[in-house]
């Protein structure tokens, strides 16, 4: 039974024929203009055709391969034939993931930088110590991945905790792996205060932003309100004696960004000016996919802050992303930024595949 992706293959080979019967015509050789749009064409949809025509054929020799080892009553020769059916299947195997990666439309941000917001939700003291953690899981997590970090700014609380804190994370694919992460998380565990051992839930809101180049988004300096402020640290105490700390209001829009982690004001005035560039770019992407809504599928990840995303049970010692339905019992591994939180980011990465190939817009096949 063809699935949606063979339909799809089928159809972008039929184009590949049609733009290459159109390329021989002596129709075309004198009108240069379409003859480079299907010199185009035709380069974009032999990336896929040609691991499609390799794909089909191993498939058609593992499938005549395993009917050979059916057949076959020695038992050398059938152990031949089957060895070449798993090999033939493996090829089959590596071929097709590699067409549904060509098949997803790329995500303009993936190449991107991000900036890393992580905020102290409903739970008071509780909240504010999750937030660290959370910060800490994201830290770690990058140090594995060798991306760089660079703290922009933080609030802290009483106790240890953090009422937000914003990160800047630099590698290739800080963004690809990252993007899912926005929403809602959840930990349930009894607070070290509680005397009584009752369970308590509290939360914390993150928010991954691509970094906005500058012609990425235009910011005039008329609106732009610029203030600043001596740095303070837990309870407002002072702990710079200059005024290098700054405030950037976005007029127009009402966005206040703050940086205060550097000594010099000229460096946290350039931190603060690119984590209000990326918060501008995450608008202006809010609202247009707010216009597409109504018509647009449900995608995972979707990135809405208040979707509740990931539970973090302490007692239990799992973690469950409520997305995908996928639980792990390697709390302490996921908090450590290991393996097992990489395991529920492939596995994310895994259902928007899914979710993109089921969708045919922005295929190859519509394109000349």
């Amino acid at each position: 039974m063809a699935t949606s992706l063979d339909t799809r293959l089928t159809e972008i080979e039929a184009r590949f024929q049609a733009v290459s019967d159109e390329l021989a015509s002596p129709d075309v050789v004198n009108d240069q203009e379409r003859m480079r749009d299907l010199g185009r064409s035709f380069a974009e949809l032999q990336e896929i055709v040609q691991p499609y025509r390799e794909y089909r054929q191993a498939s058609a020799q593992a499938e005549e391969a395993r009917q050979m080892e059916a057949a076959e009553s020695e038992p050398e020769m059938a152990a031949y034939f089957r060895d070449e059916a798993d090999r033939a299947e493996e090829r089959a195997a590596e071929l097709r993931g590699r067409l549904e990666l060509l098949l997803i439309p790329k995500d303009p941000n993936d190449g991107k930088n991000v900036i890393v917001e992580i905020r102290a939700g409903a739970g008071g003291q509780e909240a504010a110590l999750w937030a660290a953690e959370l910060f800490e899981m994201y830290r770690r997590l990058a140090e594995r991945h060798r991306w760089r970090t660079e703290v922009l700014s933080t609030s802290e609380s009483e106790g240890g905790g953090v009422k937000e804190v914003v990160m800047e994370v630099r590698g290739a694919d800080a963004n690809a792996r990252l993007k899912h992460e926005s929403g809602v998380h959840r930990v349930q565990r009894v607070p070290v205060t509680e005397s009584q051992g009752r369970l308590h839930t509290s939360t914390a809101t993150v928010a991954v932003l691509p970094e906005a180049e500058e012609v990425d988004v235009e910011i005039r300096p008329e609106d732009l309100q610029i203030d600043v402020y001596r740095s303070s640290g837990p309870g407002g105490q002072s702990v710079n004696t200059t005024d290098s700390a700054v405030r950037i209001t976005h007029k127009p829009t009402g966005i206040k960004v703050a940086c205060q982690e550097e000594r010099s004001q000229l460096q946290n005035r350039e931190k603060a000016m690119r984590y209000l560039r990326a918060r501008l770019l995450q608008r202006a992407q809010d609202e247009a996919q707010a216009k597409e809504a109504a018509s647009r599928r449900s995608q995972v990840g979707s990135g809405e802050r208040a979707e509740k995303i990931r539970t973090y049970n302490f007692p239990d010692g799992r973690v469950t992303d409520h997305r995908i339905k996928h639980t792990s019992h390697r709390l302490q591994d996921v908090l450590l930024g290991g393996e097992a939180l990489d395991e529920f980011v492939d596995l994310l990465r895994s259902a928007e595949r899914a979710d993109q190939l089921a969708t045919p817009e922005g295929s190859p096949d519509a394109k000349g």
